[in-house]
């Protein structure tokens, strides 16, 4: 009888089975970043939306009994997340930015964009009125989440979202419907600007991969159930940005902006581009993983 097994046959309350699960998260070793950033918080999204409970609302459950039915699937799914090191995001088939909730799958990385954090507040004062963007690229867009966040932030935009992934392209297909935007965010399978003909954008904002060849390898398991197209760069992690900066200002209007996410990657891309005049955006984590170029600053 495996320590799961016994679960199922001894704990009853929502506690219990709270303090099994990051007893368990903590046993295993597992690596967050999905969603939740240590074993405590994990384990409770992982009981209370199993249980189908608010997910912000948990004190009002810790003594509740729980039906064999409702312990047998929240100890069902903590077996997969500590066994086989499945992400929760995956296990759960959903992603939260914000108030934003995004279904997701295998077939697009989890959604941990700093860049939706800018989308919140517009890019102020990047952007001085958001009514004044017509045209928005999403370029990488995977799930769909920053072109939905795009629309939502600039309600006058007509956003493309470029993915080189056509199953990518079917989970934010997914996403675009259940926001009610087919209106208004138009898919495109494009390897980088390649199938975006002479389109030009007064904003394209872009999350592409960037985890270096060293990092790839040293990947902790439960990244490495998410596409390695979507994270994969190159021995520098550049080679995705290098792209980006080569082509985006061929498609950007006179006045349009670049924004750019690229993980631990501020000092190889500044010694990459000594001659570009990069602005670093301020984000929850700091100011080392999100730049913004203007038009007139790019090749």
């Amino acid at each position: 009888m495996t320590i799961f097994d016994e679960a199922k046959a001894s704990l009853a309350t929502v506690r219990d089975l709270l303090r099994f699960a990051v007893s368990r998260c903590n046993e295993a070793g597992l690596a967050f970043g999905h969603g939740s950033l240590n074993a405590y918080d994990e384990a409770a999204y992982l009981v209370l939306h199993t249980l189908r409970l608010p997910l912000d609302t948990l004190d009002p459950f810790l003594d509740a009994r729980l039906t064999q039915s409702e312990l047998d699937a929240v100890v069902d799914i903590l077996r997969q997340r500590v066994e086989r090191r499945i992400p929760a995001a995956y296990l759960t088939h959903e992603a939260w930015l914000g108030d934003f909730r995004f279904y997701v799958d295998e077939r697009v990385i989890v959604p941990r964009s700093f860049i939706a954090e800018l989308l919140r507040e517009q890019l102020s004062p990047w952007v001085a009125d958001p009514g004044d963007v017509g045209h928005a690229l999403d370029m990488c867009t995977g799930s769909g989440c920053l072109a939905i966040l795009m629309a939502h932030a600039f309600p006058n935009a007509a956003v493309d979202a470029a993915d080189i992934s056509p199953d990518a392209l079917e989970v934010a297909r997914r996403n675009v419907g259940d926001y009610g935007l087919a209106d208004r965010v138009n898919l495109i399978q494009s390897n980088l600007f390649a199938n975006l003909g002479g389109r030009q954008y007064d904003l394209i904002v872009s999350n592409p991969p960037y985890v270096d060849a060293e990092a790839m390898r040293g990947l902790p398991d439960e990244y490495r159930h998410e596409p390695q197209l979507a994270l994969a760069s190159g021995d520098e992690g550049l080679d995705a940005v290098r792209e980006i900066l080569r082509d985006a200002g061929q498609h950007l209007a006179p006045e349009g902006l670049l924004v750019v996410e690229i993980g631990h990657n501020r000092d190889a891309l500044e010694h990459a581009f000594p001659d570009l005049e990069f602005t670093w955006l301020d984000v929850s984590a700091g100011d080392e993983y999100v730049f913004l170029l203007r038009r007139d600053q790019l090749p």
